[in-house]
């Protein structure tokens, strides 16, 4: 593999660019920060599309009579229907309904099923070797790489590279295709809130199908995606992430023997378990956040057993928080880098367009004095030119246009008090579910 000749563990699929300096970290492995630059690639998954690589995500293949029953016991998620060749994202919860993790189960036959996540593999692996299930567990994650193709372009490029039509392929659902000889399932989601293809396939093809992909798409205006802006449209089309949004539910007193299992066994994971910011924290579980306050209510489903469903029930029938978008004071953010060409304490630089993976950045939001919310995910939005971040906030002050006030910074240099409103989440169109049978592609300027 490409990464034998290298000092840092590279993300697999994407062959090595001689002109990258700078990298960032994604899980266990390092990608480019930039490849043309963060805002000409933040512009890509609104006017044309990206490629970017995901693989480092963990994979499991779970296969066996008993297979969908033991993601049935731990997602909040319905299973009465689920066909082959189906996905659908999994949301596992701690018994007080918080949430340990959440990613995409797809069901490639009938006893036999792939899920790919962050935390929440971790605990389907306790899970599985604590339970009497009837069904195997593997654990395929160096094997498999993950691709993601986003963006108002992406299904000429994918048609153009397979060489057929993939229209048929509908929202959530996946079938093979391939690209020469090698094989892969193509998935349509859109983790960028705009038409989109998650492909899944053997490491060895990885690189031959990203350089196949990127030299397909340049006529569409295609652009590599780099880790300083992947995680712009997660804002801007509401995905809440891990670590990041929230702190997974690891540290309640019916999680404790896995805590134990991850200190024993990936001790690193606590190396992101990180934070920052304003908001008042005496302990990581004021971080943790339910499926409803993550806008993922309406995927819970109590037609079966599963961990977490009485707390689940009594939060569906009173929710106290919803999340949100807050704009932030474009002239509250201009000062705040004004500062820095000030004399006297400035305060806390922003980074652009976004803090990176692995801390949650979370400030205190107030109305009229109050506590009533927190921030997560703060970036700037070059496409919108605003600064964003996802909140959760106070039910009762989740109606768009709601006036409230963000506290900023304080821990390196002065606090600063920011203006926002409130604005539906996503912020941008969500175009993911659009008709791919009458368009036509989009211009590559």
């Amino acid at each position: 593999m490409q990464n034998n000749n290298h000092s840092l563990p590279l993300t697999p699929a994407v062959p090595v660019d001689q002109d990258t300096y700078t990298y960032t970290r994604f899980g266990t492995a390092f990608e480019a920060s930039e490849f043309t630059d963060w805002i000409d690639e933040s512009m890509s998954w609104k006017k044309t599309c990206y490629i970017g690589d995901w693989s480092p995500l963990g994979k499991l293949r779970v296969k066996g009579p008993d297979a969908l029953k033991f993601f049935s016991d731990l997602s909040i998620n319905s299973f009465a229907k689920f066909d082959i060749g189906q996905a659908k994202h999994a949301v596992f919860c701690s018994e007080d309904g918080k949430v340990i993790g959440d990613g995409i189960l797809m069901k490639l036959a009938e006893d036999d099923f792939l899920y790919t996540s962050g935390p929440g593999i971790l605990w389907a692996l306790y899970k599985f070797q604590l339970g009497n299930y009837d069904a195997s567990m593997e654990n395929i994650t160096p094997d498999r790489f993950i691709l993601q193709v986003q963006g108002p372009n992406a299904i000429f490029v994918m048609e153009k590279v397979t060489g057929e039509s993939l229209r048929d392929i509908g929202f959530m659902r996946f079938r093979p295709t391939r690209i020469g000889s090698s094989e892969f399932l193509a998935l349509r989601q859109g983790m960028a809130g705009e038409i989109g293809y998650e492909l899944h396939g053997k490491i060895e093809d990885a690189e031959g199908i990203y350089q196949a992909i990127l030299e397909a798409g340049k006529e569409f205006g295609i652009r590599r995606l780099g880790g300083r802006t992947k995680m712009v449209n997660h804002v801007e089309a509401c995905f809440p992430t891990p670590t990041v949004d929230y702190i997974p539910a690891i540290f309640g007193e019916a999680e404790q023997g896995f805590l134990d299992f991850m200190k024993q066994g990936v001790p690193a994971m606590f190396n992101l378990l990180r934070h920052s910011g304003t908001y008042p924290v005496e302990n990581l579980s004021v971080l943790q956040r339910s499926p409803v306050e993550l806008g993922w209510g309406k995927s819970i489903k109590f037609d079966h057993d599963f961990i977490g469903r009485n707390a689940l029930e009594a939060e569906l029938a009173a929710p106290k928080r919803k999340i949100v978008t807050l704009v932030w004071n474009s002239e509250d953010v201009i000062d705040v880098y004004a500062s820095l060409f000030r004399q006297g304490t400035p305060h806390d630089y922003m980074e652009l367009p976004r803090e990176l993976l692995g801390c949650m950045e979370a400030d205190r939001v107030e109305y009229r004095g109050q506590l009533v919310g927190a921030t997560s995910s703060r970036c700037y939005s070059y496409y919108f030119r605003e600064m964003l971040s996802l909140c959760v906030i106070d039910i009762d002050l989740a109606e768009p246009g709601t006036e409230v006030t963000v506290i900023y910074g304080g821990a390196q240099g002065s606090e600063k008090r920011i203006r926002a409103k409130v604005a539906p989440a996503p912020y941008k169109t969500d175009n993911r579910r659009a008709d791919v049978n009458s368009l036509q592609p989009a211009s590559a300027q």
